[in-house]
């Protein structure tokens, strides 16, 4: 039997009953894709009880079906997070959360930063927030300084996919990463997710971990979940789940606040029980 633990992070893919939109700019080949069984099967292994799915932009774009039918079979154990247009109207969100979604994401390295200039934007972001929902935003490098006003103007729950994806050869004073740290300090979230999305993470000069470190300490576990980003799209080597996942203990070697940003931050964040 599973133990309370959410993964914050992954994806889920079934080719033959939602096949990729005839406009999808990249087809993930069939070893960066997993079915919601496959995806449960992890789960159960790794003894882990829930998984806040993300649409893929990789394959999927904006077609948020697969997702909704994990969702639905799950009885509970998955929810998730949708890719929407800007111009998505309130019938589109309403079926969405009633499904079982709890927010968008906005993928600034998919889209560019200039989709934050899009006119209907601000209409979609009134929406989400009247709803209660949460945008989960992917960034790279110094996408964020340049989005940091847009996004805190929002006045919506923020959560930041894979550390912010920052230079691993810069350091630390880089502009997007210091305007993380500064929405961590305004009481947002950040998903520990994802060190090999880093650019430049598999250079010799890369260095991840002080970035993870100056994350657990701007954002403290009270505001930190944990996500795998299973399976693992478009990365040059096949990944393993257990090591992924293993990095928490280094991370947190307190058992109290590991299990705080495995299991008691993401269950209040995403409403799990």
């Amino acid at each position: 039997m599973a133990s309370k633990g959410v993964d914050s992070h992954c994806h889920v893919f079934d080719t033959t009953l939602f096949p990729y939109p005839a406009d999808a700019a990249y087809r993930p080949a069939p070893h960066e894709t997993g079915s919601a069984e496959q995806l449960a099967a992890v789960l159960d292994a790794h003894r882990l009880s829930h998984a806040l799915l993300v649409n893929p932009t990789n394959g999927y774009g904006y077609d948020n079906r697969c997702m909704v039918a994990a969702i639905r079979a799950s009885r509970g154990r998955f929810k998730g997070i949708a890719r929407v247009r800007p111009d998505a109207d309130a019938k589109a969100l309403a079926e969405l959360h009633d499904a079982g979604v709890i927010g968008i994401r906005l993928d600034l390295v998919g889209d560019g930063v200039a989709l934050l200039g899009h006119a209907s934007l601000p209409r979609l972001l009134t929406q989400v927030r009247e709803m209660h929902w949460q945008v989960h935003v992917q960034c790279e490098r110094d996408q964020l300084h340049e989005a940091r006003a847009t996004l805190r103007a929002a006045g919506v729950a923020l959560v930041f996919d894979h550390c912010g994806r920052p230079d691993a050869e810069r350091g630390l004073n880089q502009a997007g990463f210091q305007a993380l740290l500064e929405f961590g300090r305004e009481g947002h979230f950040v998903k520990l997710s994802g060190p090999f999305r880093f650019f430049n993470a598999f250079t010799p000069k890369a260095a991840t971990e002080s970035f993870v470190h100056a994350l657990i300490e701007t954002f403290t576990p009270k505001r930190c979940v944990w996500g795998s980003d299973w399976p693992f799209l478009r990365v040059p080597m096949r990944l393993d789940y257990g090591p992924i996942l293993a990095n928490l203990e280094r991370w947190f070697p307190d058992e109290r606040e590991r299990q705080q940003v495995l299991w008691e931050t993401p269950a209040r964040l995403f409403g799990f029980t």
